[in-house]
């Protein structure tokens, strides 16, 4: 295929931007490629994200299962991730001399432990391809070229530029949006995704640093299957953290948002029982310990400073022993250690992630190329579409693939 010296600009300098801009670059050395970031900082996302450690991606190899961590868009991104997907990510950041490591939950950082080595990374492969960086240099609209196939772009400067091809990658930043809709593209109105659940119990709350490694959550007035989750929870001073909350509030995203974050929340403490084995481990603790404490011997597996709490919850006092145990109180302790029902009044936030659930509706987006079937020549990548991910390096993911698919299509497509 014969190269053209085309003439493209990527609009976004985070991840996204900058793996599309390089992608091109890469696979067409005649095209002038330009960046262009609003603001005087690339690449800040990156370089807070995963507590400063960046996750890059997750060692999770084949395409059906990666998909199943996305809440919107894994159907979409099916086919994309055969084409690139997380061990083409890691492939990449070693041929630039980035070496990721896997952690025990799967996630992927650079061994340096340190965000600045994808940060100088991309910077560096972006200087390397001859991509022009335009940092602090903010988009005010686009237009389509009247005669000629292109776009022209006006800066905030005055400024305005011509591409043959255009990327946007702006995240979820309005001014995207703007561009894309002016285009005719459809809008999901973009509302947060992967949050912490604030939960108004001062004896809750007094737990704060308690974290139990395996729970089963639900919202139960949903009738969505996927509205639960199961895994680590920790408490906080404002209520219910950790990773099953977060996967719980990215498939929750819409239901939580349209409800104003005012949900019931069920708890099954051991997600291993349900509530008839639960009661037979009861009742099986209560006859080998009848006259013991039942504050102080739990017969399950849970922190003790929990457990007091939730007997307490049951009506079950400190004195209380196992043989006095009646049977309505049995039974209101199976219930909290396996249906404990709690009020989420709020969402509280996750630092080390910023995502949004909403974006560009990806019924107008050619997956192979990420090109939109209205507007020729124009591309999209990143957050700016409405594809979200739960915790662990899937964001990220989706962001490589979706860039490194635009800019090959954007830098070799006739």
């Amino acid at each position: 295929m014969k190269l053209l010296p085309l003439n493209i600009v990527v609009i976004g300098g985070g991840a996204a931007g900058f793996f599309g801009a390089i992608a091109c670059a890469e696979v067409n050395p005649r095209a002038q490629v330009t960046l262009l970031e609003a603001t005087r900082q690339p690449l800040a996302k990156v370089l807070i994200s995963g507590g400063g450690r960046c996750n890059v991606t997750h060692a999770c190899f084949e395409p059906a299962k990666l998909v199943q961590n996305y809440p919107r868009g894994g159907k979409a991104l099916r086919g994309a991730f055969t084409r690139f997907q997380a061990q083409d990510t890691v492939n990449w950041f070693n041929n630039q001399g980035v070496r990721l490591k896997t952690e025990a939950d799967g996630r992927m950082f650079p061994v340096t432990d340190t965000s600045e080595t994808i940060v100088e990374c991309l910077i560096k492969g972006a200087a390397q391809c001859r991509v022009e960086l335009r940092t602090g240099t903010p988009v005010v609209a686009v237009k389509k070229l009247p005669q000629a196939p292109g776009f022209e772009i006006l800066l905030k400067s005055g400024e305005t530029k011509q591409c043959d091809r255009l990327l946007l990658a702006t995240g979820s930043n309005p001014v995207g949006y703007k561009i894309a809709r002016e285009f005719g593209h459809d809008i999901e109105p973009p509302v947060p995704s992967l949050f912490t659940f604030n939960i108004p119990d001062p004896k809750l709350r007094s737990l704060a640093g308690v974290s139990v490694n395996s729970v089963q959550l639900r919202l139960p007035d949903t009738v969505k299957p996927q509205l639960e989750q199961t895994g680590p929870l920790l408490i906080t001073h404002w209520g219910m953290s950790g990773p099953a909350v977060l996967k719980l509030s990215a498939w929750g995203a819409r239901y939580l948002h349209e409800n104003c974050y005012q949900a019931t929340l069920l708890v099954n403490w051991l997600p291993d029982f349900n509530q008839e084995q639960m009661r037979e481990q009861i009742l099986a603790v209560k006859t080998q310990w009848g006259q013991k404490a039942i504050a102080l011997h739990r017969g399950v597996d849970l922190p003790h400073r929990l457990w007091q709490y939730l007997i307490d919850r049951a009506g079950i006092t400190t004195a209380d022993r196992w043989a006095e145990l009646s049977n309505k109180k049995l039974n209101e302790l199976v219930q909290e250690l396996t249906q404990g029902k709690y009020l989420i009044t709020g969402k509280g936030v996750f630092k080390e992630e910023f995502v949004t659930c909403g974006g560009v509706k990806l019924k107008d987006i050619n997956f192979k190329t990420m090109e939109s079937k209205l507007i020729p020549g124009l591309y999209f990548a990143g957050e700016i579409l409405d594809i979200d991910g739960v915790t662990g390096g899937f964001n990220f993911q989706s962001a490589w693939t979706t860039a490194y698919l635009a800019g090959n299509a954007m830098g070799t497509r006739e």
